[in-house]
Parts: structure tokens; C-alpha cells; sequence
């Protein structure tokens, strides 16, 4: 796979997106990174300004979204508007790629754990670096499956998504520079 041929597909904020970014923007992989007005990003480059119509179309309701995650989400614009962007991310990608935390409920932690949620309903192939556990899982059917050191995931899709939590660790950076290094580098 040529770098460019990919292209990313992110949100530019803080965090494991931004992350994200600075690794395809070192490798010259292009991205895209969907955001609406007012919303706080680090990422400047492949900026997509959704507008309120485009928002419409990643709308789901909060409630369906508590159910499914099993908390409760306040009804709040920005935390909306949050959501429906992270549709758009998991949209364009053929995979998806998340920075977190499993709970045990087997859902992820944060307003992340709706990208993880969206792309086991798509049927996407879809991987979590877990930073407290310090591993890469995959979901498989109804069960997240650790991979072993040695047989972490690689980048297979020239569309993927790269999300994740704001609170990126140094093994959650670690992991994303080595996901990029396993795939485009070795």
C-alpha cells in the first residue's frame, strides 16, 4: 500500500486525533478531519467544516446512544454535534482505529466509545489500543480479542479512521507511532 494512496479519517482534537494526524502528516498520508464551527481542534490540516445540513445526517438519537452504551448522555449541542461529526469519521473509513479504554461492559470509555459502538454496528473492522491495559484488542463478533505482542494490528484499508480520547498516554502515543511504523515503514 502507498501513503499516497490513504488517507485518514479523523477530528483534529486534542489528543489521540491529533496524534493520529501528526503521524499520517509525517508519513504524507492525507487527511481528513471533520469538525464543525466552534469546536476546539489542533488540527488545521484537511480541515472539513460540516455544516448544520451535514451535521443532520450523522444525527442519532441520545437516548438509542445511552441505551446502547449503557450511561447517560446529556442532551447538550456540542456534545451532539460531537457525536454526529464521529459519524462522519467512521463513515469514510473501511476501518477503524480507537485510543481508549474497554470497559467492562465491553463498550469504550467516553464520547469515543459512540465511534467504537457505530463501527460494530457497520461491521467494520475495528481495533482499540486499551492504555490502561497497555494492548491492542480487536472486536470479534460479541468479544474483544487481545493481540499478542508481536502480532499487533496494521493498517489494511486505504480509508481508516483514527479517534480516540483526549487523554492520550505515552503508550497511547507509542501505539499509534508504531501502528504507522508496522504499516508504512517496516
Amino acid at each position: 500500500m502507498k501513503t499516497e494512496d490513504v488517507i485518514l479519517f479523523s477530528g483534529g482534537a486534542n489528543g489521540a486525533e491529533s496524534e493520529f494526524g501528526l503521524n499520517a502528516e509525517r508519513l504524507g498520508i492525507e487527511e481528513v478531519n471533520f469538525t464543525f464551527e466552534g469546536h476546539n481542534r489542533i488540527r488545521q490540516r484537511g480541515l472539513r467544516v460540516l455544516n448544520r445540513e451535514e451535521l443532520k445526517n450523522g444525527d442519532v438519537s441520545l437516548e438509542y446512544v445511552s441505551r446502547l452504551m449503557n450511561r447517560r448522555y446529556t442532551d447538550n449541542p456540542t456534545f451532539r454535534k460531537i457525536l454526529q461529526s464521529i459519524w462522519y469519521q467512521i463513515n469514510s473509513g473501511q476501518e477503524v482505529y480507537v485510543i481508549g479504554e474497554i470497559l467492562d461492559d465491553k463498550t469504550v470509555k467516553g464520547g469515543t466509545g459512540w465511534g467504537a459502538e457505530f463501527s460494530k454496528l457497520c461491521n467494520k473492522p475495528l481495533h482499540v489500543f486499551d492504555q490502561k491495559r497497555n494492548a491492542w484488542f480487536n472486536w470479534h463478533h460479541t468479544e474483544w480479542v487481545e493481540r499478542k505482542k508481536g502480532d499487533e494490528p496494521v493498517i489494511s484499508h486505504v480509508h481508516f479512521a483514527g479517534t480516540g480520547t483526549r487523554f492520550l498516554e505515552a503508550n497511547g502515543k507509542k501505539a499509534i507511532r508504531d501502528l504507522f511504523e508496522r504499516t508504512f515503514v517496516s
